[in-house]
């Protein structure tokens, strides 16, 4: 299987363009380092920035590095869990509302059917949401992505092998 990192793919011959991958408002996929194997998504693309359902959200320092210890409530399937990475921002988002929150970013590795990328995803109070997770924009531009608004599943079951990790 050849490695991908979102619209390229790495084979013995070269890089070789994939093609366009159709999914829909909804999918399943896994945030490996974050110890999430599968989680249902919404794909927002109203929204800018990717948010992640997480409480108790507290900054600390490793080895002189900005890192951040959160909660991710046991919802839509999930297994509750602290999970533990690095603070790669703080910015004013605008919630479902349109009114701004300070929010916490980190990033992390996404798988979403065979492919996988790193993408920047903020923590934020989702409790009321249907989906722990929105994925923005930001998210799947640039990636080869189409999303069909009134299907749903269409990327398959996030594979763990499907690519080689790199950024």
């Amino acid at each position: 299987m050849p490695e991908t990192t979102g619209t390229m793919a790495n084979t013995k011959s070269g890089k070789v363009k994939l093609p366009p991958m159709l999914i829909g408002w909804r999918e399943r996929i896994a945030l490996p380092e974050l110890g999430i194997p599968l989680m249902q998504a919404k794909i927002d693309t109203g929204a800018r920035t990717s948010a992640l359902h997480a409480t108790k959200a507290v900054r600390f320092q490793r080895d002189g590095v900005d890192w951040v210890r959160f909660h991710i409530p046991h919802a839509s399937g999930l297994t509750a869990r602290d999970c533990e990475a690095p603070l790669v921002d703080r910015r004013e988002i605008k919630n479902t509302s349109g009114r701004g929150e300070d929010r916490l970013v980190i990033e992390t590795l996404l798988l979403l059917g065979g492919r996988r990328w790193r993408i920047e995803v903020s923590l934020a109070d989702r409790s009321a949401m249907a989906m722990p997770i929105i994925l923005g924009r930001t998210a799947i531009r640039k990636r080869g992505i189409l999303v069909d608004a009134g299907k749903s599943y269409l990327a398959g079951m996030p594979l763990p092998s499907g690519g080689s990790g790199q950024p």
